[in-house]
């Protein structure tokens, strides 16, 4: 007769030693996470448009490629990560919606990829991956750049698929593969996050019996040394030198140094898109509702994890589940702190890694509060269960508005770039040309056909694109052109007498 657990009677699902060595996941299994990745793709379509017009970043990354000629300057802090992920399409093709669709599928399978390692870390409630892929998928930043050509997402389902994977209790040779793969994808997109997490892992694999091995440390060090290697050759090749390359990466992000840079991370929970600087920005409470409900989850989690464990196992593996989920809250923390105390501004974005790595244990203390809603009878079972219930509905009311709402916002900004370009071409500015202004100057440039001059190049631009500033003193006496019906007020043209007279009517002239 089959052993039941002393205090339903019922047979347990699933035990912490199935866990541990590693029996085959069943497809219902896997049907939970499969149902949340094509949930994210279906919203983040329903969300961000497929036409919306590919911005600063993208442009740098897309224009490697002829289609999207002409090249814009690719600065130091960038990797090659991003043009690889989108060559396939890039390299033959401009349509700005196949882009979108591509990065939507590549999106949701890596969201896929990301979180399936971790059935077998929490083979006792595979359910909680379902629901923690869910969590982070629901964030409106997960959402927004689900079809981007921008690196944080993939650095993240880098991060928590090798985390996942090292954290099996015998990792064969296809597991320390995929911890390999995993730190070199994540690398390779982002240097720091992917050596960020690494180190937590590498101190686990030196230090902790229970993870020590070789296969893990060298899995570990391999995928960190391959995602970082295309960069380090690149800084030789064009920067002088990693230390060169570093130094030029600092400046161009503002100058990396020791500061508080919490508050920049915290005011940009719901947009824009980067604060950079954020002094003009406020941080709404609401915006923050997931940071107040993650640290709540995530400790409920680990409690979960713990009283799971004393209940249905003793000896070597008691304790196993909670101590998996801390090392995956600490590579968390590693993640985050660079951005918390280095970088001088701020990015939902940035912290894709971090929401990601606590998905699961915060999914765990979700589950936990669905459990207790079912134990209580009557008044007090419903409670908890309208409460649950009610926590899930207000952090979606926040973060999908969210989402929508910051797409828009994308739609019209990046909608002045092309009514930019169409007072310079009423104006005489043809490519090829040179523009001048503010830092976004450079994505105006490419939608113009013209090029940006750089930081201490001194010719004369063909004309000056501002937004509510005065031109500089030698460009006083230019004819100043207001750029009507702009999404963001205050952008004028400016050009030089020569021009604005070539371009004027005989008859207008005077």
């Amino acid at each position: 007769m089959p052993e039941t657990t002393p205090s339903t009677g019922r047979l347990p699902s699933r035990s912490p030693h199935h866990r541990l060595v590693g029996s085959r996941l069943s497809a219902r299994d896997d049907f939970p996470l499969l149902a949340v990745c094509l949930a994210f793709a279906v919203l983040s379509l329903a969300l961000v448009p497929l036409t919306l017009s590919l911005g600063w970043d993208e442009i740098v990354y897309a224009s490697r490629f002829p289609p999207y000629a002409p090249a814009t300057p690719f600065s130091a802090p960038r990797t090659r990560g991003v043009p690889l992920l989108i060559s396939p399409v890039a390299t033959w093709s401009d349509s700005t919606v196949l882009l979108r669709v591509w990065l939507t599928l590549l999106s949701s399978a890596a969201l896929y990829l990301g979180f399936r390692p971790w059935l077998r870390v929490v083979a006792h409630r595979p359910v909680a991956v379902g629901v923690a892929a869910g969590l982070y998928g629901s964030l409106w930043f997960a959402l927004f750049y689900a079809n981007a050509a921008m690196p944080n997402h993939y650095t993240a389902m880098g991060v928590t698929a090798a985390v996942g994977l090292f954290l099996g209790a015998r990792p064969g040779r296809l597991a320390l593969a995929g911890i390999a793969a995993g730190l070199a994808v994540a690398a390779l997109m982002r240097p720091n996050d992917g050596a960020a997490v690494a180190v937590p892992l590498l101190a686990a694999a030196l230090l902790v019996p229970a993870w020590r091995s070789r296969g893990r440390l060298l899995a570990v060090m391999g995928g960190l040394l391959a995602g970082l290697l295309p960069w380090a050759i690149e800084a030789y090749v064009r920067f002088g030198g990693v230390r060169a390359r570093l130094t030029a990466a600092s400046d161009v992000q503002g100058g990396l140094r020791p500061l508080a840079a919490i508050e920049a991370q915290f005011t940009a929970l719901d947009g824009p898109l980067l604060c950079r600087p954020c002094a003009a920005d406020q941080l709404r409470i609401v915006a923050a509702e997931w940071w107040i409900l993650l640290p709540l989850l995530v400790a409920a989690g680990l409690w979960a994890a713990g009283r799971t464990v004393d209940a249905m196992a003793a000896g070597p593996i008691l304790g196993a589940a909670r101590r998996d989920l801390w090392l995956a809250v600490v590579a968390a923390v590693a993640a985050a702190l660079p951005y918390f105390f280095l970088v001088p501004y701020g990015a939902p974005r940035f912290l894709l890694p971090t929401h990601a790595l606590l998905a699961v244990p915060a999914a765990l203390g979700l589950l936990a509060l669905v459990d207790r809603a079912r134990r209580p009878a009557g008044r007090a079972r419903r409670t908890i269960a309208v409460g649950v219930v009610g926590l899930l509905v207000a952090h979606l009311a926040v973060q999908l508005p969210l989402a929508f709402g910051n797409a828009r916002i994308q739609v019209g900004a990046r909608g002045d770039w092309d009514r930019i370009t169409d007072v310079l071409y009423e104006h005489g500015v043809r490519a090829p040309c040179l523009l001048k202004g503010n830092t976004s100057v450079i994505p105006i440039a490419y939608v113009s056909g013209c090029s940006a001059v750089r930081h201490g190049d001194r010719r004369q631009p063909a004309a000056l694109v501002l937004r509510g500033k005065k031109p500089p003193r030698w460009a006083r006496d230019w004819r100043r052109h207001p750029v009507p019906d702009t999404y963001a007020p205050g952008w004028a043209v400016f050009v030089p007498p020569v021009t604005a007279l070539r371009n004027t009517p005989p008859d207008m002239r005077s």
